[in-house]
């Protein structure tokens, strides 16, 4: 099986309203989305996709995936797209780093992989776990009340796992973390995410302020570096988000005793390939996990869904549904879905979703042989 074709749109996704993170200082209003179908001479196609949630979150934004695309593609055009390791070998040599730029071709052969093996994806990653995962409410900035309101709604739809975004000023986020977890359900669980807004001296102070959380604080600050500082003054547990982009990076936070988990954004770490050795260097050391992507609609889900049905779930804290957030739906009825807060991979081969043309439009780039 030869690679014959690469074909790309682009789409915009309107969030049903304007979102705040990192303490309020980031505002979104609509993400900018990219779809690769990679086709094959066996008739075989695979869909992927990829979505930088903004241009400010990470350094990655929707033109620079397509001009990476423009660049990478004709080193695929020939390759068998079922053998994974030595399709992101030639990405890798092609255009060193830049790895939210691969992830959606590698997620298109997968989707291959599976179709030509008549498996669901998640299978093909090793399991299918037989309980549904849970999906994490994303609770803009707001006022304390505000935030409870948001949670409320969450709570009506089934979710029992919230990512409560923090990271303005200090005495304010103490009183926004005392009001959420005062509220908080039995079996619910919330988790307080500073999307690297605050200085080392300001996580330390809010941590320390709430002595009595049984959750965590996700991405207190910039680097891992400031983060290893904040984790040698407090006692909560510490989830790296937006500082894990390779290998290197969870080997360093695991040796220096930095966090006790990790978010797993598949966009940002280069896709399911690369994704699946951080889950298994994760699995062996006791490392937990939550899975996401930076952003997209149910296709990027979708992939989330597989991804995270493969890990056992004491292991697997979460995932989250950007899908819910954005306005368009571009495969409307298919793929990885909400049904009581929780995500359930598709059952059939390769991921299970395939987007409608008709929403997608024209294409803005091909490559062929």
């Amino acid at each position: 099986m030869r690679i014959t074709a690469i074909t790309v749109w682009q789409l915009d996704l309107p969030l049903h309203k304007p979102y705040y993170l990192s303490g309020g200082r980031l505002r979104f209003d609509a993400l900018d989305s990219t779809f690769v179908r990679i086709d094959t001479d066996a008739g075989l196609h695979g869909w992927g996709e990829g979505c930088p949630w903004g241009v400010t979150y990470l350094p990655a934004h929707g033109r620079g995936i397509r001009a990476g695309l423009e660049e990478l593609s004709p080193h695929l055009i020939g390759k068998d797209p079922r053998q994974l390791d030595a399709i992101n070998r030639t990405l890798d040599l092609a255009l060193p780093g830049h790895l939210y730029v691969k992830a959606a071709l590698d997620m298109a052969c997968w989707d291959i992989l599976g179709k030509s093996a008549k498996m669901p994806v998640c299978e093909l990653l090793g399991a299918r776990e037989p309980d549904p995962v849970p999906i994490a409410s994303s609770v803009s900035t707001g006022s304390p009340e505000e935030m409870l309101d948001e949670v409320r709604r969450f709570r009506d739809r089934g979710y029992k796992v919230h990512s409560c975004k923090v990271g303005a000023d200090v005495h304010l986020d103490i009183k926004r973390i005392n009001h959420l977890a005062a509220n908080e359900l039995d079996g619910e669980v919330m988790f307080y995410d500073a999307n690297r807004a605050w200085l080392p001296r300001e996580a330390i102070t809010v941590m320390n302020a709430v002595p009595g959380l049984t959750s965590w604080f996700e991405q207190p600050c910039e680097t891992l570096d400031e983060i290893a500082q904040v984790r040698a003054q407090t006692a909560h547990p510490i989830c790296i988000d937006e500082a894990l982009h390779t290998y290197n990076d969870l080997v360093r936070i695991h040796r220096d005793g930095i966090a006790e988990v990790v978010n797993i954004k598949l966009n940002r770490v280069g896709g399911l390939t690369k994704a699946r050795a951080l889950r298994d260097f994760c699995l062996s050391t006791g490392i937990t996990m939550l899975v996401m992507d930076t952003g997209g609609s149910v296709l990027s889900d979708t992939a989330v869904a597989h991804f995270a049905q493969s890990i056992p779930q004491p292991s697997c804290l979460g995932v989250w549904s950007c899908q819910e957030m954005v306005s368009i739906d571009p495969a409307p009825g298919a793929g990885a879905r909400n049904i009581d807060g929780c995500f359930t991979a598709p059952a059939g081969p390769g991921l299970g979703v395939e987007p409608d043309l008709a929403v997608l439009g024209t294409p803005v780039a091909a490559y062929e042989a």
